[in-house]
């Protein structure tokens, strides 16, 4: 009785293999050319999704950090605290920084003051556009230490606002702010004798044009 030649299974798995390698395949991938552009539309993919995210996630990082002083963010109030200040002082330092970038000169007119704890504050800072083209920017801030930033509290701030600065302008900036006297109950800031106000200003890329009239606010109206 004749019978069948009989194929093993790595006959079969070889014989599979090849005839997939004929259309591009290897396994249950892709294989060469095919292989390179999955993975390079992958990773193109990945990219994309990352940068979308980073963007995404700026608002929402700022209104967390703005809502809880998370990373040495201050807080923002509308008014004086209630209990008034305290004999407590403590000294408050001014930074400021200018991204690459941006052809602006950034300082305060201050580097340090010693204030009572709960007292209203008015400082400012000076900006002058040194390019001899109209120029914008925007600025971020945090205080450090860290842990004292749900303390800290601005009224009024140049922050996260839009600036656009003519060729050469020099504008003042102020800020007012205080330090909440609730900071006496947290003990962890019991030994605390200063605080660093850092501001960073980033260039604007598409600046929105705005009358001349909208920087009347920042003109030196004194202390609150």
């Amino acid at each position: 009785m004749d019978h069948e030649p009989t194929i093993s299974r790595d006959q079969n798995r070889t014989d599979t293999k090849r005839r997939l390698g004929g259309l591009g395949f290897s396994g249950l991938g892709f294989s060469g050319l095919g292989r390179d552009a999955l993975v390079a539309s992958i990773c193109g993919g990945v990219v994309a999704l990352m940068v979308g995210a980073s963007y995404a996630a700026v608002p929402f990082y700022n209104w967390f950090c703005r809502a809880t002083g998370f990373n040495g963010t201050t807080q923002v109030a509308t008014s004086a605290p209630a209990t008034g200040p305290i004999s407590r002082r403590i000294s408050v330092r001014f930074d400021s920084n200018v991204a690459p970038g941006l052809p602006w000169k950034f300082e305060p007119e201050q580097s340090e003051i010693e204030v009572n704890i709960g007292q209203v504050v008015t400082v400012f800072y000076t900006v002058t556009n040194q390019a001899a083209r109209t120029t914008a920017g925007q600025a971020a801030y945090n205080v450090a230490p860290l842990t004292v930033g749900s303390y800290f509290q601005k009224i009024n701030c140049f922050c996260f606002t839009e600036q656009t600065m003519a060729p050469g302008e020099k504008r003042e900036m102020p800020v007012v702010f205080y330090v909440d006297p609730s900071i006496v109950d947290d003990h962890e800031n019991d030994g605390l004798s200063s605080i660093t106000l850092s501001y960073t200003f980033y260039p604007v890329r598409d600046p929105v044009v705005k009358p001349l009239a909208a920087s009347e606010d920042n003109k030196r109206k004194g202390n609150l």
